[in-house]
């Protein structure tokens, strides 16, 4: 009974998360990570986490369901053509090596002013995709190429590593802002989770074997009995979240993209 009492508490509200981050995940392209990695810091000490691990068994959970979200999610683009599968083969390896950079750093960087930063310039992008004036006008005629497009690709794997995230926001806003439609953006973002999520996914199993305090059903920092929650009801939603997306016209997209960036925003300064 003393361990059926706080499954049966977390149960429905990991349930929940993973319902909300698939259909999230869908909609915007994203890991899911951000409602993921807050319910986790809430709900895994209930399972036997050590405080002083929440953080990093957080974070390596998120990543791990964030891989089949992904995998999800990108079908379902992929089904409407909204999927740029030469950028992603593209950008892998640059990405790979930003994730091990960011898998590196997880334990010498300040969460809180890295939330800082990212809080910061998403409110910044925010104003973009919200103001009228600048709806379908791109800030760059399209990606860059050569070193410049290799240092996006690897700076976005190593800081979604290290808030848990599948890399989704920051991939939409880069595509997006040099000329890429919205849709596609999203759909190509949603295909990155994956990219950035499972070599994430293997660093924080390494980099917390053997670790204590983990919790029951602990591979690492990767929890695994809640992951498989979050997992089912994530890949039942995710789908749902596409079908939204492409139901919408892209100003207002953009417009739903924008109200959703103001809110992790504003969400990512007050952690700090």
């Amino acid at each position: 009974m003393e361990l059926l009492s706080p499954i049966a508490f977390a149960l429905p509200a990991l349930l929940v998360a993973g319902a909300a981050a698939g259909f999230a995940g869908g909609l915007f392209g994203i890991g899911g990570g951000f409602v993921v990695v807050p319910a986790l810091m809430f709900l895994l000490p209930v399972l036997g986490v050590a405080p002083e691990q929440t953080a990093h068994v957080a974070v390596g959970t998120s990543l791990a369901s964030i891989i089949f979200t992904s995998i999800r999610a990108t079908g379902s683009h992929a089904q409407r053509g909204a999927v740029d599968f030469d950028l992603l083969k593209g950008w892998a390896i640059w990405v790979m090596l930003g994730t091990a950079i960011g898998t590196v750093l997880a334990d010498l960087v300040s969460g809180a002013h890295l939330a800082l930063i990212f809080g910061t310039g998403v409110l910044a992008f925010a104003v973009y995709f919200l103001l009228p004036a600048r709806q379908g006008e791109p800030l760059f005629a399209a990606l860059p190429s050569g070193l410049p497009r290799a240092g996006i690709a690897s700076a976005l794997g190593a800081f979604s590593t290290l808030l848990g995230i599948g890399g989704g926001t920051l991939t939409t806003l880069t595509m997006t802002v040099c000329g890429t439609p919205i849709h596609r953006a999203i759909g190509t973002a949603a295909g990155m989770g994956a990219v950035i999520a499972i070599p994430a996914t293997i660093g924080f199993i390494l980099i917390g074997f053997g670790k204590s305090g983990l919790g029951w059903g602990a591979l690492g920092y990767v929890h695994l009995p809640a992951a498989a929650v979050l997992i089912a009801t994530s890949v039942l939603f995710a789908p749902l979240g596409v079908a939204a997306a492409h139901m919408l016209s892209p100003v207002i997209l953009r417009r739903v993209f924008g109200l959703y960036l103001t809110f992790i925003g504003v969400l990512m300064i007050a952690k700090f």
